[in-house]
């Protein structure tokens, strides 16, 4: 397991199977926060909010430890691959991992193994990617009133609460071992908004005092947008063809079961399908990306949360 430094101060090391780590050490006894980005390797969100926030974080006034692991799949975010390159594995779907595995299976296993057991509470930074548009978000498990309380915390502009929590992620390997969590999401595009930027620095730092970790109240901007249902993103609308993707919604924009979503046409503009939405909702999940194979999610529907 990662020895965590015993002094106060900022802390920049490996784990024992080479994950970077940066780990701010408080003054004061108290928690210990895990906070991880770069799952995958083509959202770059929470990877800068790690390293903004740890360089801004005074440890004389904080209570217990901040550990994080801002580029969690170093050899995808070096590769600008979503998935490990080594073998093709999404690291979102590997945990628990093995230690005799493929390479994204061990790496699930050292970061489940060398990190988790640490945490008190933990928080995964996600974001749309290279190929998807996602809300603003933070996430939770709805048959946890710990993460519940966190996500109306965090401040983030649309909290999603899950009733399920599918097997294979980060935050399933914590579930596990009873360890509360957040997962957030941001709009992607392999850019960094400021808008994102913003919300997950500040949402770390609400986090840390929801955690009564740093002084003051959580800053929510404003109430949020809260969504709820199952959110696997691989069981959205998929391309049933190969070719050019041309969305005619917008992310958070309200569909009906049925409605035409767009068209994907080919080569010379012909046009070879036409998706639908498959339900009643808003619209969750967006691809950007316009090249698209069979098979490809283009879109993800999520219901309302009423009052």
């Amino acid at each position: 397991m990662l020895s965590l430094p015993s002094e106060p101060g900022l802390h920049r090391l490996c784990s024992p199977n080479d994950i970077p780590a940066i780990v701010v050490r408080g003054a004061a006894t108290g928690p210990t926060l895990l906070v991880s980005a770069g799952v995958h390797g083509d959202e770059y969100e929470g990877v800068r909010a790690i390293f903004e926030t740890v360089e801004e974080l005074d440890p004389q006034a904080l209570r217990g430890t901040l550990l994080t692991a801002p580029i969690l799949n170093y050899p995808a975010h070096r590769a600008v691959e979503r998935n490990h390159p080594a073998d093709g594995g999404n690291l979102a779907r590997q945990f628990p991992g093995r230690a005799d595995g493929t390479p994204s299976e061990r790496l699930a296993f050292a970061f489940d193994s060398e990190f988790l057991p640490h945490a008190d509470f933990y928080l995964d930074l996600h974001s749309g990617g290279i190929r998807f548009a996602m809300p603003s978000m933070a996430g939770y498990e709805t048959a946890d009133p710990r993460g519940r309380a966190a996500a109306e915390a965090f401040g983030a502009p649309v909290i999603w609460g899950h009733p399920v929590i599918e097997p294979g992620r980060t935050i399933s390997s914590a579930r596990a071992r009873g360890i509360p969590f957040l997962y957030t999401e941001a709009r992607g595009a392999g850019r960094i908004h400021p808008d994102d930027l913003l919300m997950m620095r500040r949402g770390i730092v609400n986090l840390m005092k929801h955690l009564r970790m740093l002084d003051g109240r959580p800053e929510i901007p404003a109430p949020p947008l809260r969504l709820h249902g199952i959110g696997n993103t691989d069981e959205g609308v998929s391309a049933t063809v190969d070719g050019f993707w041309m969305p005619s919604v917008s992310l958070l924009e309200p569909v009906r079961a049925g409605q035409p979503i767009g068209r994907i046409v080919s080569e010379i503009g012909e046009v070879l399908a036409i998706p639908e939405a498959p339900a009643d909702g808003l619209v969750g999940l967006l691809r950007k990306l316009p090249p698209v194979s069979a098979g490809d999610v283009l879109l993800l529907v999520a219901a309302r949360e009423e009052a």
